[in-house]
């Protein structure tokens, strides 16, 4: 199934990222978890990420090939390419589509800690959207990309963000994923902007249920995302209570994916960070709606 065919089709998709572990235990676990939420809650597609660099490309490899062929879920591989070259990029990719994933979320992924500005490898990417063009003129495969509702940290204004974005839809992202957020305006805001920049794909908001407060705050420090303050006293009052603080990152998740799709979003995209309890009950509530 390719991912962009499942949007517009007068529903919602549902849909899971996971991370690939690091052992062969780890997967299998990771495997027994997908089947539960299979069973549970039936999403749509699941995405396994991509690491620094291209540390977990075949853990990569193996997972998605498994999620499409032992559990029938529809997958999606995340390539990089912040640290390949048009031939690392080309090997990787024809492998995943030798094994049937028709699916590619196409990310330059984040620069190595350096000294001076970062530059990449010979004969390789600077940018997604060369990544893009490169797998369009290469593969026939459903292609999305990442957005940023609160501006990427390095870009130099939301204008100059937009127009990032825009050239990734150019190169050929069918659909757009949102990096995390928890404030649903910014959402509804940055899609208003989108549609008068001309951009007419999906955008698909990505959700991060808040489970650990310190993790969350590293999380928003580095992507530039805003905890806003009457959630992080909520969060605070809990103190070192995990539970207290779960479920209230559950409630916040809850209302905000309601407010999301009320709003016209085409579905929502869960960052479990493979924990998948959170989004459980969160998708639970939303498929009473």
């Amino acid at each position: 199934m390719r991912i962009v065919d499942l949007y517009g089709q007068g529903r919602p998709v549902f849909s899971f990222e996971f991370f690939p572990p690091k052992t062969d235990a780890g997967e299998n676990k990771l495997m027994e978890t997908m089947a539960d939420l299979k069973s549970a809650v039936e999403p749509d597609f699941v995405s396994v990420t991509y690491g620094a660099g291209g540390s977990t490309r075949d853990r990569t490899h193996g997972v998605v090939t498994r999620i499409q062929n032992e559990l029938g879920i529809t997958g999606m591989a995340h390539q990089t390419c912040v640290a390949a070259s048009r031939t690392d990029v080309l090997k990787n990719v024809k492998r995943l589509a030798a094994s049937g994933v028709q699916n590619v979320l196409a990310l330059r992924g984040d620069p190595p800690d350096t000294d001076g500005d970062w530059q990449p490898p010979a004969d390789g990417f600077s940018h997604a959207n060369e990544l893009l063009e490169f797998l369009t003129a290469e593969f026939d495969l459903s292609l999305g990309a990442a957005c940023y509702p609160e501006v990427h940290p390095e870009a130099t204004s939301a204008e100059d963000d937009l127009a990032w974005t825009r050239e990734k839809v150019k190169s050929g992202a069918g659909f757009l994923t949102t990096q995390l957020f928890f404030q649903s305006d910014c959402y509804v805001q940055f899609v208003e902007h989108a549609r008068e920049a001309g951009i007419s794909v999906p955008i698909v908001p990505g959700i991060m249920p808040i489970t650990n407060l310190g993790q969350i705050e590293r999380f928003t420090k580095m992507c530039g995302a805003e905890l806003p303050a009457e959630l992080r006293m909520r969060l605070q009052r809990c103190g070192d209570d995990a539970a207290a603080v779960m479920a209230t990152g559950i409630e916040h998740a809850i209302t905000q994916c309601r407010e999301l799709l009320e709003a016209g979003a085409p579905g929502l995209h869960f960052y479990t960070l493979n924990k998948s309890h959170a989004t459980r009950s969160i998708l639970a509530a939303m498929r009473q709606l």
